[in-house]
């Protein structure tokens, strides 16, 4: 079975009545920093929260009745694993979900709620693969791979359909790419209906074989990433033959520009979106001068996003801003001095957030103490103001970006 318009058009109708036909809407705000009419696909609205829902959908309607009882296994750390589990126990389907060791609780946990039985095995993907399909030759279950299947990809094209009924003038389609599942079937769709329109493919720079592949050139390869949905070693040789087709250009973002743009999505849209939707992002932040005045759709492929890891992306965010900052000072060991100090950063707008005041450490003489306060401004210019009035008043203060 061969992924074409034709299939993507068949699959869609055959999931659409339970997936989310989920918005494309305008981002003003972003529109506006980065001079470019941008759209966001919302999928970080379907059921399960990703995009993979409809693909693990249009897998699970293509089982027998034996099949079906017999059940399915999925091997996934996250999106995919989620999908398989709610449209599994929404019709019936027996399902296995392989996980790697070190996933997450909150996901394994839901998961589970979805229905599906839950085996820890393995460090990573390529690890829990083989594990899986031994598996699933042992019980007889069907293996619903997360992309290397057209079934699977044209499930995830619809995506475009739906994104060219909502926007049909996009100049430009921006798509995550992890195994390439999501932007082969979004490519042949997009095409199909309008042939001018570029498909640009956004990578980790730490996981670029699709790139590496479209470009013939070496991989990089190293260490996690924030964008761990799309953190794929080994891409469908099916799919990046069709991306090598159908896609105008694959481009990569580093972590700090992927952390960056997830921040962007959150602060300036208030859209909760994981990694791999902000590589879509830093991408076009990245590709901004060459995207100028032109009407560009991003996929958000899913909000999958741990909290704990969220709240301290918030945090680097703002301190990136200057929303955030620590300021230290040498005082003299007397009463008042941080009663001063406060006052100062009061009257000029800024709010404490955090004192840490230290005698016992050698780096000040005897009579001094060296005292650090972490304040809340309104930007950058705000702390620069602030600590004018401080210096003004004589305290010798410095900040992060002096203390290098």
């Amino acid at each position: 079975m061969a992924l074409n318009p034709a299939l993507i058009n068949q699959t869609y109708e055959a999931i659409k009545s339970a997936t989310m036909r989920t918005p494309t809407v305008h981002a003003a705000r972003l529109s506006l920093h980065l001079g470019i009419d941008l759209y966001l696909k919302l999928e970080n609205l379907q059921h399960t929260n990703a995009f993979k829902a409809r693909g693990a959908l249009a897998k699970l309607l293509t089982l027998t009745d034996a099949q079906r009882r017999a059940g399915v296994i999925a091997c996934s750390a996250g999106n995919h694993a989620q999908g398989v589990a709610y449209h599994a126990s929404r019709l019936g389907i027996p399902a296995v979900i392989v996980m790697p060791e070190g996933t997450p609780f909150n996901k394994v946990k839901r998961t589970k709620d979805f229905g599906a039985e839950v085996v820890l095995y393995g460090t990573g993907f390529d690890e829990s693969v083989q594990f899986t399909l031994d598996m699933a030759a042992e019980k007889g279950m069907t293996f619903v791979h997360p992309f290397d299947d057209p079934v699977v990809a044209a499930g995830q094209g619809s995506v475009a359909l739906e994104m060219l009924e909502q926007v049909p003038d996009l100049d430009y389609i921006v798509v995550p790419i992890g195994g390439g599942g999501l932007i082969a079937g979004m490519a042949v769709a997009a095409k199909s209906i309008k042939p001018s329109v570029q498909v640009i493919g956004a990578q980790a720079a730490n996981f670029d074989a699709v790139k590496a592949q479209f470009d013939n050139a070496d991989t990089h390869f190293g260490g996690s990433s924030l964008a761990e949905g799309i953190a794929v070693r080994e891409p469908s040789p099916a799919n990046v033959a069709i991306i090598k087709t159908f896609v105008d250009r694959v481009e990569t973002a580093t972590e700090a520009q992927i952390e960056a743009a997830v921040f962007d999505l959150l602060s300036l849209e208030k859209i909760v979106a994981e990694g791999a939707a902000g590589a879509g992002l830093a991408v076009i932040e990245k590709l901004a001068d060459d995207l100028k005045g032109k009407k560009v759709g991003l996929v958000v492929c899913g909000g999958n996003i741990d909290s704990r890891l969220l709240s301290t992306l918030i945090l680097r965010g703002l301190v990136r801003d200057g929303r955030i900052t620590r300021l230290t000072f040498e005082i003299d060991d007397t009463p008042g001095q941080l009663s001063n100090i406060s006052r100062i950063i009061g009257d000029a707008g800024a709010n404490v957030i955090e004192v840490i005041h230290q005698r016992m450490m050698q780096s000040v003489s005897l009579k001094q103490a060296e005292l650090e306060i972490v304040i809340e401004a309104r930007d950058q210019q705000h702390v620069i103001d602030t600590v004018a009035e401080l210096r003004q008043a004589g305290f010798k203060v410095r900040t992060d970006s002096e203390l290098g």
